[in-house]
């Protein structure tokens, strides 16, 4: 596909939800990137529309999607961070409209929707990518060098966790209270994450295996997860979430023939971004993304004949990354792609159905 470029203007960009994916993530990681112009703001809430006006008195505030779908004359980009029932037709009429489009994960709530919006965007000839930023922790970033240098040997399991301690539902919360269609639970919410960070490690799995269950009083969605994944080469991937972890397991661990990696901790970038910080303004540039000493990995492993072991500093993470490239596909610089080709948002979204087979079936599924 080839886009149509204009190298000078600053792309004027629209983000339809303003909870943690917009307020949290997107308008500050777009800001943070020239020329990339927040120019608006999608939500109904009058909470988050004073929110709103507050954080980007430059952004002008609109009450429906639609309304930017009628005017998008006065847009180029749509990041469309609503609640996961929304993806498929907001990126759908965002595409009709002429608009490129970025789209928190998941993608949509079925692979089929998926198909749907790649073709959609290839005829419409716009840009389509998927929000997956966690392949920009510094962590994950570190295990993919770890792997690019062969410090470990052949890999042969691959282990990874989000885990977090919250006994009871947060009141409204349609990621833990709404009905399945709704699109919540932690399958699609973080399991998208690690199923995304596995496959772009090892390719698509051969095999998928499940366990889903509700643990908490009044939840009506998974908020406990497990998922296997068998890859061809012989790595095996086990992925966790839950929301019952007051000790928390590390956050990953990577096994191989000559060694292995340990890091416990999580990526520093959402935490700093919560806190109000923004990586254009944040003191020091080389401060962004950077892990605490403390928290930096453990290696242990066979370099030519050598036992090497230790501590190893944990690469920066990079989510401003994510609009840089984005912005280097809008403008055709030579070699530049969009930051996640949505081919693979829609291969996780066929393991995501995989898995929940597997649930169900109390199987193995063959993919």
């Amino acid at each position: 596909m080839t886009i149509e470029a204009d190298n000078c203007a600053a792309y004027r960009v629209a983000v339809i939800g303003y909870g943690i994916g917009g307020a949290v993530f997107h308008a500050p990681l777009v800001s943070a990137v020239p020329g990339l112009n927040l120019s608006a703001i999608v939500t109904r809430s009058a909470e988050k529309t004073e929110q709103a006006r507050r954080d980007w008195p430059q952004a002008k505030i609109i009450g429906s999607a639609e309304e930017v779908f009628a005017g998008a004359k006065d847009y180029d980009l749509v990041v469309i961070t609503s609640p996961n029932r929304y993806h498929y037709s907001q990126a759908k009429a965002a595409l009709e409209a002429g608009l490129h489009v970025v789209i928190d994960k998941p993608m949509a709530t079925n692979s089929q929707h998926c198909l749907e919006l790649i073709a959609l965007a290839k005829k419409q000839n716009r840009l389509l990518t998927v929000f997956h930023n966690r392949r920009l922790d510094g962590d994950f970033l570190t295990i993919q060098k770890i792997m690019q240098e062969d410090l470990l040997g052949q890999i042969v399991r691959f282990e990874s966790r989000f885990e977090r301690y919250r006994p009871q539902p947060k009141p409204g919360a349609w990621r833990e209270l709404g009905s399945p269609e709704d699109g919540g639970g932690l399958l699609l919410d973080l399991g998208s994450h690690l199923i995304d960070q596995a496959c772009h490690l090892f390719g698509r799995p051969q095999e998928v295996y499940c366990e889903l269950d509700r643990r908490r009083e009044g939840v009506a969605v998974d908020d406990d997860c497990f998922v296997a994944l068998s890859f061809a080469s012989g790595v095996r991937a086990h992925l966790w979430s839950s929301v019952l972890c007051r000790i928390k397991g590390p956050r990953f661990r990577l096994l191989g023939h000559r060694g292995s990696f340990e890091k416990y901790g999580m990526d520093p970038q959402e935490e700093a971004l919560r806190a109000g910080m923004r990586p254009s303004v944040t003191a020091g540039a080389q401060a962004w993304g950077r892990d605490e000493e403390a928290l930096w990995g453990s290696l242990n492993t066979e370099v030519d004949g050598l036992v090497v072991q230790g501590k190893i500093e944990t690469l920066p993470g990079s989510y401003p990354s994510f609009y840089e490239d984005l912005l280097a596909a809008l403008r055709a610089v030579p070699g530049a792609a969009p930051p996640v080709d949505p081919q693979d948002a829609w291969q996780t979204a066929t393991i995501l159905e995989a898995a929940l087979r597997s649930s169900e079936q109390k199987t193995v599924v063959r993919i």
